[in-house]
């Protein structure tokens, strides 16, 4: 089991950015894939960007050229750097990691991290 613990969340104006960090308990190196979900109030938990070992990287289209996933293998630790936040993206934001045990897959969720972004 990948323990995720999710931090930098928080409130900002529009237009305003955000760094969250996800870090993990053991080598991210290890993890198939890195990603980050958000969800909002009455709305199903969605996809936002993710990062495989081998560095590739995915976003949803509503985040593409504003939000940028990277990681630290140094500190075990993934980045969601959040640039020009529009209301829309208030939600809480969960780090995933997914993985393999005996050649079956596996997920870890961390405990979230709030956004919101208002005037």
């Amino acid at each position: 089991q990948v323990q995720l613990v999710e931090s930098g969340g928080g409130l900002v104006q529009p237009g305003g950015s955000l760094r969250l960090s996800c870090a993990a308990s053991e080598s991210i190196f290890s993890i198939s894939t890195m990603g980050w979900y958000r969800q909002a109030p009455g709305k199903e938990r969605e996809l936002v960007a993710t990062i495989t070992s081998g560095g590739s990287t995915d976003y949803t289209d509503s985040v593409k050229g504003r939000f940028t996933v990277s990681r630290d293998n140094a500190k075990n630790t993934v980045y969601l750097q959040m640039n020009s936040l529009k209301p829309e993206d208030t939600a809480v934001y969960y780090c995933r990691a997914y993985y393999y045990v005996n050649y079956r897959p596996r997920i870890d969720w961390g405990q979230g991290t709030q956004v919101t972004v208002s005037s």
